[in-house]
């Protein structure tokens, strides 16, 4: 049998199945619930509504009573008894080089305009990490543009690093820095829960016409429906993925992480799981690894991860912050203290670490490294003292030399946010900054 004899007849055979449909029982808060109709768990259902599109959903829970399903938009005009179809399956976005330079929504799909991306190749946003002993080692460090990254904190190529700070302390500020001056050949760029106001000035004053030329914008802003906030996390690592399969080396950056978590919080409790730390759920806890181990390198090429993360009232310590850190291979932690002085990229070096720096640096850059380090430590022990006036000059030689170079160290850790420092460079000027304190 010809496979056109057998494709027309699996066709044939499926026209010839009834359709069959459930029927919305209850609209509760964030979700609905379906009875009839037979879907697994992260299936797409299209509920029909009179006078106006149909509404996605997202099945998010099965049990006796149904399917507890997840709108994927807002459900104005739904009601008890409208019709549910099964979609067939999951969630499909589009992958490929044509999407260099696009911005899509939440759910994949282009909202800058631009031509369709249906006769792209479809997959689903679901996939598996590489395998822990499939990953080469990361040994190659990625300029980031930023000189107190990469000398104090160098990235690896394939790592995953966390930006942590409050609100308002210039996660979001560096993270466009960051974009701008990485020499990774595509970037990808999940904006999540982020203030509509902010998507245009993004684009088009951080990333400018040639960054977004070789960049992925996937956007779910504040208002988005949890379902797609979650999603965009998942869809803009999935894109990732589908470049480094194809061979290159691509940069994720997300901001932030912390939504991504509250949005699942809003799934979870909807569908009825109980709250536990802080009022997040054990789903949250679970799903914070399946998504940052799918970033990292593989035969193939790399991921290297730039995750902000938003702790609660500038608490290191709180749930979110505290699991990202421990999966994560490195933090960088902003200061709100040093934010309101002026001083930016408002980088605490001292609380910032890479778990990588041995692996991408030589030794003598290790070394310039930790003895600026241990001059910023030994400037902090006595900085109160020397602010009251009770600081003996010569009871530490290391924090004698700080206080003398430390209008160099701060040109040092400064940067204008339009300013791009090549790595080559950025190591040649703390050398020179670090032989400065030997003489």
């Amino acid at each position: 049998m010809s496979s056109l004899t057998l494709d027309l007849r699996q066709r044939a055979a499926s026209s010839a199945t009834p359709l069959r449909l459930g029927r919305v029982s209850e609209l509760v808060g964030l979700h609905l619930l379906v009875v009839g109709l037979d879907a697994a768990v992260g299936d797409l259902v299209e509920v029909s509504r009179r006078d106006a599109e149909p509404v996605l959903a997202e099945v998010a829970a099965s049990g006796p009573r149904g399917l507890i399903c997840l709108p994927l938009s807002h459900t104005t005009g739904l009601q008890a008894g409208d019709l549910v179809r099964h979609t067939g399956g999951p969630l499909q976005i589009p992958i490929g080089d044509a999407l260099r330079g696009r911005v899509l929504d939440g759910l994949g799909r282009p909202i800058d305009g631009g031509p369709a991306v249906d006769r792209l190749p479809q997959v689903s946003i679901d996939n598996t990490p590489p395998g822990a002993l499939s990953r080469p080692r990361i040994q190659t460090q990625l300029g980031l543009g930023v000189r107190a990254l990469d000398t104090l904190v160098p990235c690896g190529r394939g790592q995953r690093i966390g930006i942590m700070a409050g609100s308002g302390v210039g996660k979001s500020t560096l993270l466009s820095m960051i974009a701008r001056g990485t020499e990774a050949e595509v970037s990808v760029i999940a904006l999540v829960g982020e203030r509509g106001r902010e998507v245009r000035e993004f684009i088009d004053n951080d990333l400018g016409p040639e960054g977004l030329a070789r960049s992925v914008v996937v956007v779910a802003t504040s208002d988005a429906p949890p379902v797609e906030r979650l999603r965009a996390a998942f869809v803009a690592t999935r894109i990732a993925e589908s470049f480094r399969d194809a061979g290159k080396h691509v940069v994720l950056m997300m901001d932030s992480l912390t939504r991504v978590a509250m949005a699942q919080r809003e799934i979870g409790l909807s569908a009825g799981e109980p709250p536990a730390t802080r009022g997040y759920p054990p789903s949250v806890f679970a799903l914070l690894p399946r998504l940052l181990e799918r970033a990292g390198t593989s035969p193939t090429g790399s991921i290297t991860g730039l995750y902000t993360v938003l702790v609660e009232g500038d608490d290191m310590q709180d749930p979110i912050g505290d699991t990202a850190r421990s999966i994560l291979d490195g933090h960088v932690v902003l200061s709100r203290a040093l934010a309101t002085s002026g001083h930016f990229p408002s980088i605490d070096v001292l609380e910032s670490i890479s778990r990588v720096t041995n692996a991408v640096t030589n030794p003598d850059q290790q070394l310039d490294a930790t003895t600026l380090r241990r001059l910023l430590a030994a400037h902090r022990n006595v900085r109160e003292l020397v602010e009251i006036g009770a600081y003996v000059p010569g009871a530490d030689a290391d924090a004698d030399i700080a206080l003398a170079l430390m209008p160099q160290i701060n040109a040092f850790l400064t940067q204008a946010l339009g300013q791009s420092t090549p790595t080559a460079e950025a190591w040649t000027r703390l050398a020179a900054l670090v032989d400065g304190s030997a003489r």
